[in-house]
């Protein structure tokens, strides 16, 4: 039996566990790189047909909404409990790894507009194929950042961030989504 182009369902998680929330929002990010990465494959065998279409337009929303919110949330949110959690050593070896974060968000940001156009041209049946250097840099460039956000940040932050403050950033998130 083929494989679909379009993954299955991922892990749910709540705003009253918001880091469990980007954990599973990483499970979806990963989902959607997996679905990007078998696009290519499906343009050369069957153009822009409607299963490509609908991955198109499957990745095009996610990373329009849930990936962009998800930046925001690390940002806006979980960035500024952390610094007011934090003394000592951590403070230095939370500094670097925020600074790192946010500069891979930016990376991030810069290979989607470019898949972005591609994948909106699929959609729009005006393209039948997608740059593969620029589908494969996105998913790595993801893949590594997820590796290290699900390695030591997300860890750093459950060690150090209070149930206040969880609190705060589940409904800042919650806001953030309009929920």
């Amino acid at each position: 039996m083929p494989m679909s182009l379009l993954g299955g369902a991922s892990s749910a998680a709540g705003f009253d566990a918001p880091l469990a929330l980007l954990s599973a929002c990483h499970e979806r990010i990963a989902k959607q790189c997996a679905t990007l990465r078998r696009l290519p494959a499906h343009l050369a065998a069957h153009g822009a047909d409607a299963e490509a279409k609908r991955a198109a337009a499957q990745i095009l929303r996610y990373f329009d909404t849930a990936g962009h919110h998800h930046h925001q949330d690390e940002e806006q949110d979980v960035f500024p409990a952390l610094r007011d959690a934090v003394a000592g050593s951590d403070a230095f070896c939370l500094r670097d790894m925020m600074a790192r974060i946010a500069q891979e968000h930016r990376a991030l940001d810069a290979d989607w507009q470019r898949l972005r156009q591609q994948l909106a041209a699929v959609l729009a049946g005006e393209a039948t194929a997608l740059d593969a250097a620029d589908v494969t840099s996105f998913a790595a460039r993801n893949q590594r950042h997820i590796a290290f956000e699900e390695g030591e940040f997300l860890p750093m932050a459950s060690r150090l961030l209070d149930e206040a403050q969880l609190r705060t950033i589940g409904q800042a998130m919650r806001a953030r989504r309009g929920v």
